[in-house]
C-alpha cells in the first residue's frame, strides 16, 4: 500500500502527482491547507491542530479528524507517519516536511527518514532517503543530476558506488564530514550500496518555484 503524509512545510506545486497513485493520504496539522489548496481530501487528519484556524478546523466536518494534545511526545508529522504505517504501507511519500520558518521541524522530519526505510522525503525533484548497512539503492536521476550521500547515526563503512563521478569503493564516510556532498550521476544505471550503518541518499534539488506553506 502507498500513502502519501502532508506536512505543513514548504511544498513544490508538482508535488501534487503525488496524490494521484497514494492508497492512503494522512494530513499532518496543517498539511491539511496545502491539500485544501489542491483540491484533495485526506482519509486522515492527525495533530493538534493548532496551525490551522477556526474556520480551518470547521472545514474538517466530516473528516476523520485524530486529535493530539498540544502537549504531546512527538510532531504532528511523526504521529501521521506513525499512522500510515499502523495502516500497512510499505511505501511512504512524505510532502512539506522541509522548509518554511521552524528549522527545527525539518530537521526533525529529515531524521524521521532514518527510523523507516519504507520513507521518502520528496519536494519538487528533491529526494530523500536512508539506506540501511547491506542495503542498496538504485538512483534513477539523468547524467549530471546531484546526488548527496551523508552518514547518519554514526560513522558508514562499505559504501560502494555505481555510476557516479566521483566513486567510493568499500569507503567509510564519517558521521559529520561533508566528504559525500555535491556528487553526481556520471553513467546510468547509478547506485549505491552500504556494508553497515546508515546513509542518506539525497537526490535532485528544486524544479519550480516552491509554494510557501
Amino acid at each position: 500500500m502507498r500513502a502519501v503524509v502532508v506536512a505543513h512545510g514548504e511544498v513544490d506545486p508538482a508535488d501534487a502527482a503525488h496524490l494521484r497513485a497514494a492508497d492512503l493520504i494522512v494530513a499532518a496539522d496543517g498539511g491539511t491547507a496545502h491539500l485544501e489548496r489542491w483540491g484533495v481530501a485526506p482519509h486522515l487528519v492527525v495533530g493538534d491542530l493548532d496551525s490551522l484556524s477556526a474556520e480551518a478546523r470547521a472545514r474538517l466536518a466530516g473528516l476523520p479528524v485524530e486529535r493530539h494534545p498540544a502537549a504531546k511526545e512527538k510532531s504532528d508529522t511523526e504521529l501521521a507517519v506513525d499512522r500510515a504505517v499502523a495502516a500497512g504501507a510499505d511505501e511512504i511519500v512524505l510532502l512539506g516536511a522541509l522548509g518554511g520558518p521552524r528549522a527545527d521541524h525539518a530537521l526533525a522530519n529529515t531524521l524521521l527518514l532514518a527510523c523507516d526505510a519504507r520513507l521518502r522525503i520528496v519536494r519538487g525533484a528533491l529526494a530523500m532517503r536512508v539506506v540501511r548497512g547491506g542495503g542498496r539503492a538504485a538512483i534513477d536521476r539523468p547524467a549530471g543530476e546531484t546526488v548527496t550521500l551523508l552518514a547518519v547515526g554514526g560513522d558508514a563503512a562499505g559504501v560502494t558506488t555505481e555510476g557516479l563521478r566521483y566513486p567510493l569503493r568499500s569507503e567509510t564516510l564519517r558521521l559529520g564530514s561533508s566528504r559525500g556532498v555535491s556528487n553526481e550521476v556520471a553513467s546510468r544505471p547509478a547506485a549505491v550500496s552500504v556494508g553497515s550503518g546508515a546513509l542518506l541518499v539525497i537526490e535532485g534539488g528544486p524544479s519550480s518555484p516552491q509554494e510557501q506553506a
